[in-house]
């Protein structure tokens, strides 16, 4: 039986916080899916579009990716892809509480769907991709950040 997850985020964009939860779930499942979502609640700067592309490019080297997106429930598009698991990075305890009420309703929605959670390495426990968005509007130094094709895109949404 093909164990598969899903690593659900908006990914505005993708920095090496979240390659670091990708690359240590693909090493425990069989397929994931990383599945870019449309956050009503957030303005991106990148359309999904743009973000599903530099996604594929950054974890072209991990065969059992997949990158997708979704509308809707998390837990309905986890079924679709016969996932039986959801991945979820955590920085922080802050982190935490929010996390643990969406997992939560999502054992409520559907009690087949797993929730796992990885600590992020303590070197990324303070990125964000609006911190690193804000380092970059004005032209501070992500280079740490972010892989070199999402800092190359970075730079062309803020020209110097």
């Amino acid at each position: 039986m093909t164990s598969i997850a899903v690593v659900p985020g908006s990914f505005d964009p993708i920095t090496y916080g979240h390659l670091d939860i990708i690359t240590r779930a693909a090493k425990v499942f069989d397929e994931i899916y990383i599945s870019v979502l449309n956050n009503s609640s957030k303005s991106p700067l990148f359309t999904v579009e743009e973000r599903m592309e530099l996604i594929k490019q950054v974890t072209k080297d991990i065969p059992n990716v997949k990158v997708d997106t979704f509308h809707g429930l998390l837990v309905e598009y986890a079924a679709t892809v016969n996932a039986s698991a959801i991945v979820r990075g955590l920085r922080a305890v802050s982190d935490f509480e929010y996390e643990m009420q969406i997992t939560s309703m999502n054992r409520l929605l559907d009690k087949g769907i797993e929730t796992f959670f990885i600590m992020t390495n303590n070197q990324y426990s303070f990125l964000s991709s609006s911190i690193v968005k804000e380092v970059a509007q004005y032209h501070g130094e992500i280079s740490e950040l972010v892989p070199p094709e999402v800092e190359e895109a970075l730079n062309s949404k803020f020209p110097k």
